[in-house]
This record gives C-alpha cells, structure tokens and sequence, in this order.
C-alpha cells in the first residue's frame, strides 16, 4: 500500500491539474519509501530536491492558469502557496544541512497537498471548467 493514495475525491475535474497533482503524489511516495527504507542521504536529497522542484513549477503553472481566466480567488491562492513555499524550502535547506527531516517533509507534503486540493484547488474547479467550456473546448488554457 502506497503512503499517499490518489482518491476520486481529489479530482478536480481539470485533467491537466489533476496529472500534475498524481504526480506530487508519485513524488511524496517515492520520498517516503526512501526513508523508510533507509537509503542513501544523496537518494533522499535528489528526490527531496525534485519533489519541491516539481511542487513549486505546479504552483506556478496552476497560478498562471487562475490569472489567465481572471479567477477572482487567486490573490488568496497565491498567498498559500508562497507561505507553503517558503515552509517546504525551509525543510529542503534543513536536510540539505544534515538535518534529519525528510520523513516530516513528505509528512507534511502529504498532509498539506491532501488538504489544499480538496479544500483550496476544489473551489476554483467548476470556475475553470465553466471557463474551458466557454473559451477553450480543447482543454487548453493559453494567453
């Protein structure tokens, strides 16, 4: 059994938000099965470095996909994401340090994304998808 499973109730009904959601999933899993079971510092830190990497280039994708569609929320969407920014890039300079924390990462990332997408990303779901239905059929999103 994987430590984070994707449920249906994460979906957000926008494919491309949602890949990109499996894929800190993917991420988180592989982060956690590195600690657990026991392998290398330089292991744990390549993936800890991806799966912040990938976190943060998802931030930045979906931020300029609310932009686009002039998503009213997005002011407060952004301000999440940079305050959970600067908390996971504090615990990837911390490990990279010596600090033992990544196990409390993919905890948190775990915990942290679990919540966002079902509470945060789940309301500006239908807003996307009425504005893909208007603007864009194909599902594409472009400025």
């Amino acid at each position: 059994m994987a430590y984070f499973e994707w449920t249906d109730d994460l979906d957000t009904g926008i494919p491309v938000i949602d890949n990109q959601h499996k894929r800190i999933v993917e991420y988180i899993n592989r982060l956690h099965d590195a600690v657990a079971n026991n392998q290398d510092r330089a292991t744990v830190q390549e993936i800890l470095d991806e799966v912040v990497d990938y976190t943060l280039t998802h931030f930045t994708f979906e931020e300029e996909m609310l932009e686009i569609i002039e998503y009213p929320g997005l002011r407060g969407h952004q301000q999440m994401h940079r305050a959970f920014s600067q908390r996971i890039q504090e615990h990837q300079r911390a490990f990279a340090s010596g600090d033992d924390i990544a196990g409390q990462l993919a905890q948190t990332l775990r915990d942290w994304l679990f919540n966002h997408i079902r509470e945060d990303d789940h309301q500006y779901g239908p807003v996307v998808r009425d504005w893909l239905l208007a603007h864009a059929p194909n599902g594409v999103i472009a400025r």
